[in-house]
């Protein structure tokens, strides 16, 4: 299929595809009703107000309460001066902010290639991605953790390395996750920006501990090893290692921990050869990757991470590939083994998003040289845009920009009601499980919160 060519057809495009996305998020997707967000706000309200205690609050009627670290809940106190309604409508504002600001990294100069109509594809693609709608819908904090990730990205990448670890230390004191990033710093031997990034994590710790020294006593020493505060390991959101490794029934710690190990010195062998190279954008990408492995619970969710490496698997002029793997990405599919995630259809379809996972780790193209990088740019630009003008998604050159040639110079919902299955003509009721559950409440419910995904 050709790409329209001409401004009128490309704005018909454009509100056609507008129209498709509307309709699809409106009925296929869990619509979660700011489910996380109303957690935090409803935490921060009743400390602050109320004179409750930060790890003790639970949403009416749930019991999902807070599992982040303390410091988290210090970055949420302006929430304590602004309702609800006030509180989803900056959440919102963030969350895009925090999105454009990850795709412009991401896509270097590129980005002015394509002018309103690239970008226009560029957001109905993004509409459609399951991590992403479940982001916004939850009011959760993924995006803007990504975004102060590629921060440190950019300054890597770009020679300006004193700041460098800040984005990375202020996210890991948020939530756990984006801690690993300070063991891509080390595998770098970026030993500066390793160190920034520590201290600025143990920092804004000390911070929390100051401000709440009972909730950060409590959460240090008791909220983030208590499992039953997590849920349940073979919830079919979870797309983590363990997560398929509990839906096989296979509980033995020691065999997580040697799958673990595996994938972290696949991990280490190949992000230090991107780092070598230069190839900043397949580093960062690899290790959110990694994060999302190793996790003990990966949501759905959580699976923003894996947005840089599709800006990886384009610059690479995989644009097949790339579309192919996203599209499934939005299609919910793991849903379809919500009830029963048994026998070998099971084992391959509830964990469809986990193998997508791995296989990016496994094969993700990295350490290109530059020479390659603008090869493989202008094949793929000649793909996808034969036209004179280039009419591509922004999204398909995200990481378009090359690198340095050289090595590198420094060292869930509580809608109601009836609402539509994973597009598939499924039909389930709603319940305050934030992830859309339809079981019955287990002794140890999911929560989008969980410290182990944090």
């Amino acid at each position: 299929m050709r790409l329209p060519r001409t401004d009128r057809g490309r704005l018909a495009l454009v509100l056609v595809l507008a129209a498709a996305v509307t309709v699809f998020t409106a009925t296929v997707p869990l619509l979660r009703d700011w489910f996380d967000l109303r957690v935090y706000y409803g935490t921060i309200d009743s400390w602050i107000h109320h004179g409750g205690r930060i790890y003790d609050y639970q949403v009416p009627g749930t019991t999902y309460g807070f599992t982040y670290p303390p410091f988290a809940a210090v970055v949420m106190l302006p929430m304590a001066l602004v309702d609800l309604q006030v509180a989803i409508a900056v959440a919102l504002l963030l969350n895009l902010a925090a999105l454009a600001f990850a795709l412009r990294v991401l896509a270097g100069r590129a980005w002015q290639r394509y002018g309103w109509y690239g970008w226009a594809l560029a957001v109905c693609a993004l509409a459609l991605f399951e991590p992403l709608r479940d982001t916004f819908s939850f009011g959760q904090v993924n995006i803007l953790l990504l975004a102060l990730v590629l921060l440190d990205r950019w300054l890597l990448a770009t020679g300006r390395e004193r700041w460098a670890g800040v984005g990375i230390g202020l996210a890991a004191a948020i939530k756990l996750t984006p801690a690993a990033f300070i063991g891509l710093l080390l595998v770098a031997r970026r030993w500066r920006a390793a160190a920034v990034a520590t201290a600025v994590a143990a920092a804004a710790t000390a911070l929390a501990a100051w401000v709440a020294p009972d909730a950060s006593r409590f959460y240090w020493t008791h909220a983030m090893w208590d499992t039953t505060r997590v849920g349940r390991l073979d919830y079919v959101s979870n797309q983590s290692l363990q997560g398929i490794l509990a839906r096989l029934d296979v509980s033995s710690r020691a065999v997580w921990a040697v799958v673990v190990l595996l994938v972290l010195g696949v991990w280490a062998a190949r992000t230090r050869r991107a780092v070598v190279t230069g190839d900043w954008t397949a580093a960062f990408a690899l290790t959110g990757l990694t994060a999302c492995l190793v996790s003990p619970i990966t949501w759905v969710h959580h699976l923003v991470w894996l947005l840089p490496s599709f800006a990886v698997l384009v610059r690479a002029g995989h644009i097949r590939i790339a579309g192919t793997l996203y599209a499934v990405l939005c299609t919910s599919v793991v849903w379809l083994w919500f009830d029963d995630a048994s026998g070998v259809d099971g084992f391959l379809g509830s964990n469809t998003y986990a193998w997508i996972t791995l296989g990016l780790l496994l094969w993700l193209p990295v350490g290109q040289s530059s020479s390659t990088r603008s090869k493989t740019l202008q094949r793929s630009t000649s793909e996808v845009a034969p036209a004179p003008i280039p009419t591509a998604p922004a999204i398909a050159h995200a990481s378009a920009q090359p690198g340095p040639a050289g090595p590198p110079s420094g060292a869930t919902s509580a809608t109601t009601g009836s609402v539509t299955g994973p597009g598939l003509g499924l039909t389930r009721k709603a319940s305050s499980d934030p992830t859309g559950s339809t079981r019955p409440a287990a002794s140890n419910p999911q929560s989008s919160n969980s410290p182990a995904s944090s």
